[in-house]
């Protein structure tokens, strides 16, 4: 049954949590939907990976738990509404809500496809809109519940080569913060999961180098580089899934969170340098001085 007029139909009583997850088919977002699985809280969530989630829900079913997992796209604005409607109808309210889905964004910004970003804007920032937006209002009314959004280290400090996507998370980060003083009066909680580097090929899935006879092809090719170097032992996906969850499950998380010692350490450091110093460290570690 819809959420309507600030009612909607309760479920049956659910062990644990109801958390929903959105791009939970695969990476960080399968891992921390199996982690919470096994803890026996309900998952519901969507992807557009037909063959990985029909795999998750194999495993959620061999765990026991209540889920509801369909195949959609955040860009579906009735979708994602149809989805809240469908997830409130079987379980009867939502404890956490946490937007995943995301892509990246490679290129010199003189370079780069405007409508592609548009894409990456359309997906990283509305969709995470859509999915928060939808569940607000049951939220509100049970006066509970928390809207975690994935972010990152860009979205705090801005890297070269990445300036749509250090967009669509500085993005998120201003939305997410504007959000927490509109819905923290109706007890809801806001939060921001801020990882830098993760053991994943989603760097390597978006690294495209500059054409032959661009400026920037050295610069690029030095920073691909040294991105591949530093993900070699970066934190793995079971280690930041491990500190995602104790985040989801906190009764107040903190506004921002990070995950990996990268982050953490950048982040102190943009806090207490001054700025010119800050970009030579960046510039350095990143191999692209100039």
């Amino acid at each position: 049954m819809p959420f309507v007029d600030g009612q909607y139909l309760k479920g049956g009583e659910q062990m644990g949590q109801v958390i929903v997850i959105t791009g939970l088919a695969q990476g960080m977002g399968r891992d921390v939907a199996r982690r919470l699985a096994a803890a026996g809280h309900s998952i519901a969530g969507f992807d557009l990976d037909a063959a990985e989630l029909a795999a998750l829900e194999k495993e959620l079913d061999e765990l026991g738990v209540e889920h509801y997992l369909i195949l959609l796209d955040i860009t579906d604005r009735d979708g994602v509404l149809r989805f809240r409607d469908d997830v409130l109808a079987k379980f009867g309210q939502v404890d956490t809500v946490l937007s995943n889905v995301g892509i990246g964004f490679f290129g010199p910004f003189e370079e780069i496809d405007l409508e592609k970003a548009l894409k990456c804007l359309e997906i990283n920032v509305i969709g995470a809109a859509s999915i928060f937006q939808a569940f607000i209002p049951a939220m509100r009314v049970q006066k509970s519940g928390k809207l975690i959004a994935m972010s990152s280290l860009v979205g705090v400090i801005p890297f070269p080569f990445e300036s749509m996507y250090t967009a669509s998370k500085f993005a998120i980060e201003g939305m997410l913060e504007s959000i927490k003083y509109e819905v923290e009066p109706f007890g809801l909680k806001v939060a921001l999961i801020e990882p830098a580097q993760v053991s994943t090929d989603f760097a390597a899935k978006i690294h495209k180098m500059p054409p032959e006879g661009s400026p920037y092809r050295e610069r690029a090719q030095r920073f691909i580089n040294r991105d591949n170097e530093l993900i070699k032992t970066a934190t793995t996906p079971a280690q930041a899934a491990d500190k995602i969850v104790r985040v989801l499950l906190a009764d107040s998380p903190k506004l921002h969170n990070q995950v990996d010692f990268m982050s953490s350490f950048f982040l102190f450091l943009n806090w207490i340098l001054p700025k010119r110093i800050r970009d030579m460290i960046l510039l350095n570690h990143m191999d692209i001085k100039v």
